[in-house]
């Protein structure tokens, strides 16, 4: 792996991670679009594939990204959870929030300890990656045509999009989630171990369907994905040490430097975006992208 393609993967990742549009699927698809060194160098099905270990170093650096970003929610969130076991009960939005967001990222991690390897190494591969791509695409069009359907037969207005991150009632709103409707969502997240499926997007869809905002539903997914991120690539940091990490040190300080930096630019997009906007244009791309790499990979393969 070279530097060109370290920072360009890492800024990718930092992107299409938080962009309804799926990383591990473009982690999948591009090297092998683009074929030669790249298609044998960045490889995630194959089982000691050092590119592992450098998507590794992206996780880390994407979810620094979100937690600088979202700072001033988490302090308020973690001070919840300190008042919550200090109080010994659950009164506060933060406090509330706290626990569903523990109690969503339940179903997640323990899907992505046991299957996340199967996964990978079965279907991390570019036609797959290709066919779930476009399912994402279906599933993001789907969950945006039952939301305005929902909203032309609600008796009430649809929530109105504005404020600034952490503006005062919006931990209230995410904190009225349902407790079973918070795990819904956080299992939803498991299909993204699909490579092509968005967990982002999942997450929206499903935090759509219990009536919040674009906006709203965007920061719950941002939030919950936030320590799943973060486990995930602590959990195999030890990798980047180790045999799979050897002589690409440099490569995933780079990789992840970009990561980083395009990450934090694309929240604060999407942040503004979802204000006004919707998840169709990330359905289009979704279905475009993936039925051109499929036809792409089948006349070339």
């Amino acid at each position: 792996m070279d530097y060109f393609e370290a920072i360009v993967m890492g800024a990718i990742q930092g992107i299409t991670e938080l962009f309804p549009v799926s990383s591990l699927g473009h982690a999948v698809l591009i090297p092998a679009l683009v074929g030669g060194s790249w298609a044998k160098d960045l490889s995630v099905s194959a089982p000691e594939s050092p590119y592992l270990a450098f998507i590794v170093g992206l996780h880390v650096a994407t979810a620094l990204a979100l937690l600088l970003f979202f700072r001033r929610d988490w302090v308020r969130i973690i001070r919840g959870f300190f008042s919550s076991i200090r109080n010994r009960r659950i009164q506060t939005a933060p406090e509330r929030l706290f626990w569903l967001l523990v109690i969503a990222t339940i179903p997640v991690g323990v899907t992505g300890l046991v299957l996340e390897h199967t996964f990978r190494t079965v279907l991390g591969k570019p036609v797959p990656a290709a066919i779930f791509l476009m399912i994402n695409g279906v599933v993001l069009g789907a969950g945006e045509l039952l939301r305005r359907r929902a909203a032309r037969r609600a008796t009430v207005p649809v929530p109105v999009e504005t404020g600034e991150p952490g503006a005062l009632g919006e931990d209230a709103v995410l904190a009225t989630i349902p407790r079973w409707r918070a795990v819904a969502i956080g299992a939803a997240q498991t299909f993204a171990l699909l490579p092509g499926i968005s967990r982002s997007g999942v997450a929206m869809v499903g935090g759509m369907a219990v009536g919040l905002s674009h906006r709203e539903a965007a920061r719950f997914s941002f939030l919950l994905a936030t320590p799943v991120i973060l486990a995930a690539g602590l959990l195999k940091l030890p990798d980047l040490f180790g045999p799979l990490g050897n002589g690409i040190q440099g490569q995933v300080l780079a990789g992840s430097a970009a990561a980083f930096v395009a990450a934090l630019i694309a929240v604060g997009f999407l942040d503004r975006y979802f204000r006004t906007r919707t998840l169709l244009p990330f359905a289009v791309y979704s279905v475009l992208a993936g039925g051109g790499s499929l036809l792409w990979l089948t006349v070339h393969g």
